[in-house]
């Protein structure tokens, strides 16, 4: 289904499954996933020269300017497989970046279609998160309650019985992470609400509940 200039900030919880909700909105509408993480990434390797700058500030362990981000952002959807429109997606966080996203679409002579919140209880994100393991071999993942491996302490996948977890998958972290979230993105829902533009799903249905109600979302 191809649609014509979409423009579309995806928001949601760390461990929420916006990203995997963001790559088939990608393959549904032909509407291209922009993570702010991969925009540097690739600005940086690029050495273009906003990418040369945002390399400088990190490496001397610092965090990207707004302007900068805004920078990356405007760079990228200027090129040619963003004409069909975009999902941006880890960005903005805070109202500042809202603004200043805002400014740069504006000269750009672009808009927002729709804001989509995915939200989903803090609780079940924790679940989400705690519970997710990966076998030490080939990385194949796995979860203590809804991906468990065939047989029991076997790799699907290759056979090995060496599974480890990522240190950063415990509650407290998981907690301290959907904190930040919450209050970095608690003002930006009645901004982008008050436009005209907030849509929130329910993401703690199943995954295929959560894909119809995104695309009716993109597609209204």
């Amino acid at each position: 289904m191809k649609m014509e200039g979409k423009r579309i900030i995806l928001m949601g919880p760390p461990g929420g499954g916006k990203g995997t909700q963001a790559r088939l909105l990608q393959d549904e509408f032909g509407i291209v996933q922009l993570s702010t993480g991969d925009m540097l990434r690739a600005a940086v390797k690029a050495g273009t020269e906003i990418g040369l700058k945002a390399k400088a500030v990190m490496e001397a362990g610092q965090l990207v300017s707004d302007d900068l981000m805004v920078g990356v952002i405007k760079a990228r959807i200027a090129e040619p497989d963003c004409a069909n429109g975009f999902i941006l997606d880890g960005f903005p966080r805070t109202i500042p970046q809202a603004e200043a996203l805002d400014t740069m679409l504006a000269d750009m002579n672009m808009g927002l279609d729709a804001v989509i919140e995915v939200r989903v209880p803090d609780e079940m994100i924790v679940e989400r998160i705690t519970g997710r393991y990966s076998c030490a071999k080939c990385g194949a993942g796995y979860h203590d309650k809804f991906q468990k491996p065939k047989v029991e302490g076997v790799c699907d996948v290759c056979g090995s019985t060496e599974f480890i977890r990522r240190k950063d998958d415990t509650a407290e972290t998981v907690e301290t992470r959907l904190e930040a979230y919450h209050r970095q993105t608690a003002p930006l829902l009645p901004y982008y609400e008050e436009r005209g533009l907030l849509k929130t799903i329910d993401g703690a249905a199943p995954i295929d509940d959560v894909t119809r109600q995104l695309v009716d979302a993109v597609a209204g």
